[in-house]
């Protein structure tokens, strides 16, 4: 069983690139621990090194579709930004789909036509309507059908339906793959911030936070004694 899963930062801040690339670590090494193939299909950097605005990424092994449909969802990595110490926020949003990344192709054959000589009308003379010459001809597999009676040879216009055939199963292989390449650029915008599937943190092991700035406490000057107002004691005295 392989699947293909795709995640996505969308359209977030910086810190959404950052926490897919901790996510997709620790998506991977949960599929190294239950025994899966794990791989980087292909991956779209983030603006700082060591992020990733998309990966796609392959599952293999047995329960590979059960692994990903525990990480379809939106996923949340819980941490600081390492990149704005003043930002209050720790929710950063990444979105987790299943895709389809071929198309399947169909593979042209003529056994796979069915070609009936018919009569067709319109203008041609007596020929043309009255002798069998026209030609329907039927993909099975993809259930195209293309009548041809250009010519008055039964032959010409068998070659022409063929051809024809063979064009149009091409064209509706090349639609199918813009479809699927569409679809998996929908997903990009399908991310929803909140209610995640998912919730991950940094472990205390872990090296995901930046280390962050520790500002000191400007020292308190011990307070000089005030001095004593006139015919007042000094303390000290």
């Amino acid at each position: 069983m392989t699947v293909h899963l795709l995640l996505s930062a969308g359209r977030g801040p910086q810190e959404c690139a950052w926490a897919l690339a901790r996510l997709l670590h620790r998506l991977e090494g949960d599929a190294t621990r239950q025994g899966l193939e794990i791989q980087r299909a292909h991956t779209v950097p983030g603006d700082r090194a060591g992020t990733y605005r998309s990966v796609l990424i392959r599952i293999a092994g047995d329960g590979a579709e059960a692994f990903a449909a525990s990480w379809t969802g939106t996923l949340c990595w819980q941490a600081p930004s390492p990149y704005r110490a003043g930002t209050g926020r720790k929710n950063w949003y990444v979105i987790a789909r299943p895709c389809q990344v071929d198309a399947p192709r169909t593979t042209f054959a003529e056994a796979d036509v069915d070609v009936v000589a018919c009569r067709t009308g319109g203008p041609g003379g007596q020929h043309r309507n009255k002798a069998g010459t026209a030609v329907r001809a039927t993909h099975r597999p993809t259930g195209i059908v293309v009548v041809v009676d250009t010519e008055r040879q039964f032959s010409l216009n068998r070659r022409i339906a063929m051809r024809l055939l063979r064009q149009r199963v091409e064209h509706g292989d090349e639609a199918a793959e813009r479809a699927v390449t569409t679809a998996r650029w929908h997903i990009h915008d399908e991310l929803v911030r909140g209610n995640p599937i998912r919730t991950e943190r940094p472990e205390t092991s872990d090296q995901d936070l930046a280390p962050q700035k520790q500002t000191r406490r400007p020292r308190r000057q011990a307070t000089r004694p005030r001095p004593p107002r006139g015919g007042e004691p000094h303390p000290t005295a």
